[in-house]
């Protein structure tokens, strides 16, 4: 067989593998052929190899193979290429994912008398199965990401004296920071964003966590610090493996006061009548240690006057300089909102820092809530 006798034959064989021909492909086998591959290890006889081919296409109906190059030495001849095809089915006992997978592949034949007598096909087994895990858990992480986004408050709240926003932008698919807006059942309303350290999905598990604590004891304690405590305690006992987690909870009531306690994060922003405040009255983070007291200070807000809390993801962005957000710019940043609603303050905070950072990466998780204060109910 000439070079382009073979050439001919190759792409003969791929145009009906591509068009999940059967009968075309067994016409380019000998009777007696044998065919060996890493899924179906060795077969022989052309009913065989024809059966196979037919589970092949049964199992990966989207099967395609690229040749990217065809080297031939008389009778042999070894494809190099790429092959996909949609994880429907499973591959090798692994669970399907529904996912595109794309492998590099060698087709290795050896004809006699014009037709194959044996097919071996290789690839690197190990990389397919790395590819097919991680496809795996990156489907789970957007599963995760997905409830992660139904638990997250909702971004924008309104009572009759408060307006709120927050947003959270998770470095990875899923984070550790969260926010949580409480109207409750007295009138008054709390407000929450919290992080835990670390990233991915063991610190979005603990965020759910206490995020759900969080709602359930907000409605049993009227004071922050009580809420807080409980937290602490709770987590403390369990021993959560060196993670804790920082978290400022704050009530508004009706009456425009806020009593606010910083459990160990960054002190949230008070704009009021163009003075600037940190509230910084807690104790130290959750989880550290279970006896530790929160304090807690109240405050009286004035109508217009708003509370900015965010997360160190926030302060700590960095530019291609290498340069950090940084509180003053955020102060800043949040001063030029003042006359417009939470929610604007929010998306313009969040834009003013994608522009600083330039389309670097962020490296930690980015969450921002805004509570402004309407008016006083007696």
């Amino acid at each position: 067989m000439t070079r382009p006798e073979a050439l001919e034959f190759a792409g003969e064989l791929v145009r009906a593998v591509n068009a999940r021909d059967t009968a075309r492909l067994l016409s380019l086998y000998s009777e007696n052929a044998v065919a060996r591959s890493p899924m179906f290890r060795e077969i022989a006889g052309r009913a065989a190899i024809a059966e196979n081919w037919r589970t092949l296409f049964s199992l990966f109906p989207d099967l395609t193979v690229e040749t990217k190059e065809v080297m031939v030495d008389g009778p042999r001849i070894a494809l190099i290429g790429a092959v996909r095809a949609t994880d429907r089915n499973g591959w090798f006992g692994q669970t399907p994912t529904g996912e595109r997978i794309d492998y590099r592949c060698v087709i290795l034949l050896e004809l006699a008398a014009g037709k194959i007598v044996r097919d071996e096909r290789l690839y690197d087994l190990a990389g397919v199965l790395e590819r097919l895990e991680k496809s795996r858990i990156d489907k789970e992480l957007r599963t995760a990401a997905e409830v992660q986004r139904m638990l997250l408050s909702c971004k924008t709240c309104r009572t009759a004296h408060c307006e709120a926003a927050g947003d959270s932008v998770p470095c990875r698919s899923i984070g550790g920071d969260f926010f949580e807006m409480i109207p409750l059942a007295s009138g008054a309303f709390g407000i929450a964003l919290g992080d835990v350290s670390g990233k991915g999905p063991a610190a979005a598990l603990l965020a759910a966590m206490i995020q759900g604590m969080l709602a359930a004891e907000a409605e049993n304690e009227a004071r922050p610090s009580a809420v807080v405590g409980k937290l602490n305690r709770s987590l403390a006992r369990r021993k959560f493996d060196a993670r804790f987690a920082t978290l400022v909870y704050g009530i508004l009531s009706p009456d425009g006061r806020f009593a606010c306690t910083n459990a160990g994060h960054n002190p949230p922003i008070l704009l009021s009548g163009g003075h600037i405040r940190r509230l910084t009255s807690g104790g130290p983070p959750l989880g550290l240690f279970e006896q530790a007291g929160f304090e807690e200070e109240t405050l009286s807000l004035g109508a217009g006057d708003r509370l900015v809390l965010f997360s160190d993801g926030v302060t700590e962005a960095r530019n291609a300089a290498d340069e950090e957000f940084g509180d003053d710019r955020l102060i800043a940043c949040a001063t030029g909102f003042t006359a417009a609603p939470p929610s604007q303050m929010v998306a313009g905070i969040l834009a003013h820092l994608r522009k600083f950072c330039g389309g670097m990466p962020y490296h930690d998780d980015v969450t921002l809530a805004v509570a402004r204060r309407i008016r006083s109910i007696e």
